[in-house]
């Protein structure tokens, strides 16, 4: 396989690997549900529930904590997912720098 045909059979694969990202949501919670996100795959924050539980307590930082928890769940679930994703793609290859 020439150099040209390796480069473009990669940027089809780049494709592939920003299409599903596009179309990847996860959930995310934190506080046994309390808390619940959902992002897409390019680390964008969707949504966040919050159990009226939490309000009734009144408790501020707790709120805090719980979010950031949570967001920083789905992102690492986020990676996870995409990190398979582009080892389905590369057939488990990895290729440093190229995605």
């Amino acid at each position: 396989m020439n150099m040209q045909q390796l480069m473009k059979q990669a940027q089809k694969m780049q494709e592939q690997l920003h299409k599903q990202m596009e179309a990847t949501v996860v959930e995310a919670t934190a506080g046994g549900g309390m808390v619940s996100v959902k992002m897409n795959g390019n680390k964008q924050l969707l949504s966040i529930q919050v159990d009226s539980e939490v309000f009734a307590g009144g408790d501020k930082e707790m709120l805090q904590d719980l979010i950031v928890a949570a967001v920083n769940e789905g992102v690492r679930k986020i990676e996870e997912t995409m990190n398979s994703q582009m080892g389905n793609l590369t057939g488990g290859l990895k290729i440093p720098g190229l995605f």
